[in-house]
């Protein structure tokens, strides 16, 4: 058996890598910078606004929205304590109040127009 401590990193990787992709990629081609506060999150939300007003078809857009999707996971994880978890290939993470949130599809819900990442951060981090 496996400690929370010894399976937090591998389930990590891979959303704090999304997340620094989306960073990295919004610094150098939308000029936007992400500094993983909650307030960022508000220019995260707009973006998402913007893409799907754009008309972008969701394939264009999937790994983007699993990018912002994560990069509010960090948003969380950084100011509650928050651990990743995954299980079958999707990734939530459990706040210390062991409640359990889906960053990436809220992104999703975000594109369909009934979401909000800056929500979910303030819904996740009432109880810390």
């Amino acid at each position: 058996m496996t400690t929370n401590q010894e399976t937090r990193p591998s389930a990590a990787a891979k959303p704090v890598r999304w997340a620094a992709d989306v960073v990295a990629t919004l610094r150098e081609g939308a000029r936007l910078r992400l500094d993983y506060s909650a307030q960022s999150l508000w220019s995260v939300d707009r973006m998402i606004e913007e893409i799907r007003r754009d008309g972008a078809p969701y394939a264009a857009v999937e790994t983007v929205l699993r990018g912002l999707g994560a990069y509010a996971g960090e948003v969380v994880v950084r100011q509650t304590g928050a651990e990743w978890w995954a299980s079958g290939g999707d990734h939530w993470i459990r706040t210390p109040d062991n409640r359990l949130w889906d960053p990436m599809d809220e992104a999703r819900r975000c594109f369909a127009g009934d979401g909000s990442l800056r929500l979910l951060c303030r819904d996740a981090t009432a109880g810390k």
